[in-house]
């Protein structure tokens, strides 16, 4: 596979199709609310992709699903609000989902809330490389799921709890994009954050000639014990060992 010329142009049009075609979706009851940053935040997550260099990346990272306080609020995959407005640069005005949960507001850039997860991801890259033109120049983080499902109570639901029908709908729509993504940026190295990540990103690889090698790192999330200590040194010491550092 060769990468496109224009990859930021590209990765916007499959962006689009995605977000289209999630839209499509219905899911039923303890879901109540689903919101769709690449609708609500759109202008903030284009503001992102055009960053992508023309020839793509070295190394493409995939998260599971947008979290409520990060691209929930900011449409930046992981998008803490002070990392993306204070070190990527990206500060526009974000919309409301419609319909919105009155206990999971979304305020964007305004936001006092801090996604952890966000905050120990792009921290890593900033303390390694200093600034956001170096993270591009290699670097690419995407999101498996652009959908951030919620409960009656506010409760966030991951998509992997969805009911398997639900779940293989949204499956072939997101394996579809993540196999453009690919294609697209033709990373030497694929990134898996977690293990719901790593299992989407094998069954799309294995549909391709794609020979770029897989990776797992350590999960931020703080509902991962083994993430609240020294997460920055764990991950560091993964991403040497898979020679990506």
């Amino acid at each position: 596979m060769s990468a496109s010329h224009h990859a930021s142009r590209r990765l916007l049009a499959a962006a689009a199709r995605l977000r289209d075609a999630v839209n499509a979706l219905s899911f039923a009851f303890p879901v109540t609310h689903v919101y769709n940053p690449l609708d609500y935040a759109w202008e903030s997550h284009r503001l992102y992709l055009k960053n992508v260099p023309n020839d793509g990346v070295r190394v493409l990272m995939l998260g599971m699903n947008p979290g409520p306080w990060g691209m929930g609020q900011t449409g930046v995959p992981f998008g803490e609000v002070a990392a993306v407005r204070d070190w990527l640069g990206i500060d526009v005005p974000v919309k409301h989902p419609d319909p919105e949960h009155p206990k999971r507001p979304v305020e964007g850039f305004q936001c006092a809330r801090s996604e952890v997860s966000g905050r120990r991801l792009w921290g890593l890259f900033r303390d390694k490389l200093g600034t956001p033109d170096r993270f591009f120049a290699d670097y690419f983080i995407a999101n498996y799921c652009p959908l951030v499902f919620m409960e009656e109570s506010g409760r966030n639901r991951t998509p992997d709890k969805l009911p398997a029908e639900e779940r293989q709908f949204l499956n072939d729509i997101c394996d579809q994009h993540l196999l453009e993504v690919i294609k697209t940026v033709d990373p030497e190295h694929l990134v898996a954050v977690g293990t719901y990540a790593e299992g989407c990103l094998k069954r799309v690889v294995a549909k391709t000639d794609c020979q770029a090698k897989l990776t797992r790192i350590l999960h931020p999330s703080p509902a991962s014990p083994a993430a609240n200590k020294d997460w920055s040194g764990k991950v560091t010491a993964q991403l040497l060992k898979a020679e990506i550092w």
